[in-house]
């Protein structure tokens, strides 16, 4: 992985897709995904920003953030490898309780220019929208200590499913990683439930199909020796 993110990008750029507002400018009023990406953008001065940067300005907010940063990259083909080890020493955090992240060198140095910043908020499916709309602060378990732990380890499980091959198996875990980490940035526990489920359903899907190849390797090996 090298540190220049926006070389994996290049397909983020599709013709017609909806403008994000200039860096600098954070309007409430829009759909979460949009708001969050000029944030990160309007607090981190420069053509490029580091995740080193993101982690700085953000704080106990920085997880989330940086989750969703990685994973919306991820739904595109070929995409997911690239991002999974970052997305998995943050997941471990997480998950061993860490406040905010302390990222290796060679991870927080990985840089994403601005303007390509401003394009992931074009990434969003039509059904992650539909979840957007329903976002608000929420208390319960998933703004607790216990439940970020929660979400840290799930988190782990997606990124060991975009680095481990398998046809299909980065979407699913994906999206729910990408709803549960609007819930865990937005502090709305109901979202981020939701996002835990559609998380541990993805999962069992890519471990399902994962464990299929590896059976059906195991027989190919057994038919030829």
């Amino acid at each position: 992985m090298d540190g220049n993110i926006e070389a994996h990008l290049t397909t983020v750029r599709a013709p017609g897709s909806t403008p994000v507002q200039a860096p600098g400018v954070v309007d409430e009023a829009s759909a979460p995904i949009s708001r969050i990406v000029a944030e990160v953008a309007a607090r981190c001065p420069g053509e490029r920003i580091t995740l080193g940067e993101m982690a700085e300005a953000f704080g106990d907010r920085a997880f989330g953030l940086l989750i969703l940063l990685l994973l919306l990259p991820a739904l595109l083909p070929g995409m997911a490898t690239v991002f999974g080890l970052p997305l998995l020493i943050l997941g471990i955090q997480m998950g061993i309780g860490r406040q905010v992240p302390k990222l290796p060198q060679v991870v927080a140095r990985q840089s994403i220019r601005r303007e390509d910043l401003l394009r992931l908020a074009s990434l969003s499916s039509s059904w992650l929208r539909k979840v957007e709309r329903y976002i608000r602060p929420r208390p319960g378990f998933f703004t607790s200590p216990a439940g970020d732990r929660l979400v840290g380890w799930l988190t782990a499980y997606v990124a060991l499913m975009l680095i481990l091959p398998g046809p299909g198996t980065n979407g699913p875990p994906a999206f729910g990683n990408i709803v549960m980490a609007l819930g865990l940035v937005e502090h709305d526990s109901r979202v981020t439930a939701w996002g835990a489920g559609l998380t541990v359903a993805g999962c069992a899907f890519a471990t399902g199909v994962l464990v299929a190849i590896a059976w059906l390797g195991v027989k190919a090996l057994g038919w030829l020796f």
